[in-house]
């Protein structure tokens, strides 16, 4: 199941479409089965050096399974990561962003949410997966960016 949200902001430099920022990380999306142990999905994890893997049923999504998961609903509960399928843990329905909407949308559904990680829905297929780290670098770059220009024009080195 899908839960999306729109969220309207204001923030020029928050208006970047998530779109452009898979285009500079790249849009490889990890995916496990919910059949496989959550052993298998922490390994899968650890291998990859993600916190999170979208879960997928065939070539649907299914839900999404982080690190924050299993520690909540396997450790705290004392449960074996062999033991517990990912369809037991994982997070259903899954909050989504499509590649229109800009980063400062994500970054609000992040924090209001409380969430890490979201996946990129694009024509009912997952095409990409931001973290809050992925906004927050998009974020700084693009204040990087503003500050070099208006130091230039201060200087009289600014182009135009």
């Amino acid at each position: 199941m899908l839960a999306t949200a729109t969220v309207v902001d204001k923030a020029v430099d928050l208006q970047e479409p998530v779109r452009y920022l898979l285009r500079q990380k790249g849009r490889s999306v990890w995916s496990i089965s919910p059949d496989a142990s959550v052993y298998e999905a922490v390994q899968e994890m650890s291998e990859r050096h993600v916190g999170a893997l979208v879960v997928l049923s065939g070539d649907q999504l299914a839900g999404i399974v982080t690190e924050r998961d299993y520690a909540r609903k396997v450790i705290l509960k004392g449960r074996h990561s062999n033991e517990t399928q990912v369809r037991e843990i994982m997070t259903s329905p899954v909050l989504y962003v499509t590649p229109d909407q800009s980063v400062g949308e994500c970054m609000r559904l992040m924090t209001s949410r409380r969430v890490r990680h979201l996946p990129v829905i694009e024509n009912g297929s997952v095409t990409g997966m931001v973290s809050i780290g992925d906004l927050v670098n998009s974020i700084i770059s693009s204040q990087d960016q503003t500050i070099r220009h208006l130091t230039g024009y201060i200087m009289g080195t600014y182009p135009g």
